[in-house]
């Protein structure tokens, strides 16, 4: 019985440890796509004129 326990245990250990370093690789990872989530890329900047004060 108490090997079943250890077991478990090692086996949802693992799980964790996959689990948030999955979340830290996919965190770390460069975006596919062009733009990150906080990038203004759809803003018109045409009609901003710089040489006016």
């Amino acid at each position: 019985m108490m090997d079943i326990q250890i077991l478990l245990v090692v086996l949802l250990f693992i799980a964790a440890l996959f689990y948030i370093g999955r979340m830290i690789y996919r965190a770390a990872s460069p975006k596919s796509g062009g733009c990150a989530s906080n990038c203004k890329c759809g803003v018109d900047f045409s009609t901003i004129n710089p040489d006016k004060k």
